[in-house]
């Protein structure tokens, strides 16, 4: 497994197979990510969305394929709870890891990025959840990485912090210009933040949809509808998506 970056892409993979005893789970997935691309990942629940951002963070020895996983070496996970520390004040979780004299000053800078100035001191418990998952984005991001996987990180908050946080990734993402790939369940999140959204069906990527809308983009608009309604049928969805989300959920 290499940890290294070819050409103008941040991710490459080539016939990546995953299995767990009898059951595979993913079944030869080809898969490019350019730099700066946001990538959203869909698929029913069990369909190998989490495996293959695992893959993808060598967060997962048992991978195997034919050809190559090529990650770089500059990458940060962000998960759907934001797994901060509890016994750690807010600044020393961004900064935990980071050596050198201006760490804390990176830290400082990444936490104003992400709304949360002044809230150094406080302790995680002391944070709403969607104040944790800011500190979360700021972690990842402070060490400039060149990949962001983020598995289902806004999953667990409420509707209205959810569309806030679609907006500071949004802006983080055109700041920083990482590479991304967003695992979610969330058809509508995944047609309003990625530039493409891919589909994972038994083990196969089945859909690589190009979003062609310029940003920012709004609920309602037309156009995403259309992307809605393509990427709800080839989740085998038509008509109500009711189904759906309680097949995901």
């Amino acid at each position: 497994m290499a940890t290294d970056t070819r050409g103008l892409n941040v991710v490459e993979v080539r016939a990546l197979r995953r299995g767990f005893g009898e059951r595979i789970v993913l079944r030869g997935v080809d898969l490019d990510i350019a730099r700066g691309e946001f990538v959203a990942l869909l698929g029913r629940s069990g369909s190998g969305k989490s495996t293959l951002l695992r893959a993808l963070g060598e967060l997962d020895q048992g991978v195997a394929g034919d050809g190559d996983l090529t990650v770089p070496h500059e990458r940060a996970v962000v998960f759907q709870d934001s797994r901060l520390l509890p016994w750690l004040e807010v600044l020393d979780n961004v900064t935990l890891g980071l050596n050198g004299a201006g760490a804390a000053d990176r830290g400082r800078e990444a936490l104003a990025e992400v709304g949360l100035a002044g809230r150094e001191k406080a302790w995680p418990r002391e944070l709403s959840g969607g104040e944790q998952q800011r500190v979360a984005l700021a972690r990842s991001l402070v060490r400039e990485p060149s990949l962001l996987l983020a598995d289902e990180p806004f999953g667990a908050l409420d509707a209205l912090t959810r569309i806030r946080m679609h907006r500071l990734l949004e802006d983080l993402c055109a700041r920083h210009r990482p590479a991304v790939l967003l695992v979610t369940h969330d058809v509508d999140e995944a047609v309003l933040l990625a530039d493409r959204v891919l589909v994972l069906d038994d083990g196969r990527i089945a859909v690589d949809l190009v979003v062609e809308q310029p940003r920012p983009r709004r609920h309602g608009d037309p156009a995403l509808i259309r992307y809605r309604e393509q990427l709800l049928a080839a989740l085998g969805v038509t008509g109500d998506s009711a189904q759906y989300e309680k097949d995901v959920s």
